[in-house]
């Protein structure tokens, strides 16, 4: 049997999944009259927003446009979809801003739009998500070795920000399985400079349950795995 091939959208999807899902959640049952509430709710949609924007560019810049190289046209589905959620993204900064801004039983009415508007984007995007993780794939393991596609992950990688790095590790940390989190940690640890990979993995273990963060801990070597993270 042959082992599984590398996986660029697998670990990523995961955390813009569970993202997606809680501030999807935290909309719907968000008290609009709550100053608060609302403005918290808010500031992570906001944050979700902006990571999504970003996650278009970077396949953009380095998925569809390795695909394109050696098959031109065949990342013309997902990248179609690319365009209609950027669309989709700015809409619904629009409508929180809106929300932002109104007052008195209003608020009511834009959250509901808000939640409906965002449930909406979430199944799309759930939809897309689902065709790059096939088609995409497959044309990807078709026309790139293993080896070639750590080189595009490594450059998508290099061409993320210490403040989106945090936030994507606190969201896939949270939805990886214990397999999953060992790989994307080992990965880590053999290419992140010693201080960036102890500050992502200190991310990780406030994301994870004191089971999921004692396997972790395990598969990495640390000692003592409950308390510390000091390298073994």
């Amino acid at each position: 049997m042959n082992p599984p091939r590398f996986d660029l959208y697998g670990p990523i999807h995961k955390g813009l999944r569970h993202f997606m899902h809680d501030t999807l959640w935290r909309v719907g049952h968000l008290d609009p009259q709550d100053d608060g509430e609302r403005d918290e709710t808010l500031a992570q949609l906001d944050s979700l927003l902006a990571l999504l924007h970003s996650h278009v560019q970077h396949e953009n810049d380095h998925v569809h446009s390795a695909i394109e190289a050696r098959q031109p046209g065949g990342s013309r589905q997902t990248a179609g979809d690319h365009v209609e959620h950027l669309e989709s993204l700015q809409q619904l900064g629009q409508l929180a801003a809106r929300l932002k801004r109104t007052q008195g039983t209003e608020r009511a009415r834009q959250a509901a739009s808000l939640y409906r508007s965002l449930a909406q984007f979430v199944a799309e995007n759930l939809e897309h998500m689902a065709v790059e993780e096939s088609t995409n794939n497959a044309l990807l393991w078709a026309l790139y070795t293993d080896a070639e596609l750590h080189e595009i992950h490594g450059r998508i990688l290099a061409s993320v920000g210490p403040e989106e790095m945090a936030l994507v590790t606190r969201w896939m940390s949270a939805a990886l399985n214990a397999q999953e989190l060992a790989e994307v940690f080992g990965g880590m640890r053999a290419s992140a400079p010693r201080e960036a990979f102890e500050a992502l993995l200190a991310i990780a273990r406030a994301s994870l349950d004191a089971r999921r963060w004692a396997k972790l801990a395990r598969a990495l070597g640390l000692t003592p795995a409950s308390a510390s993270l000091q390298l073994a």
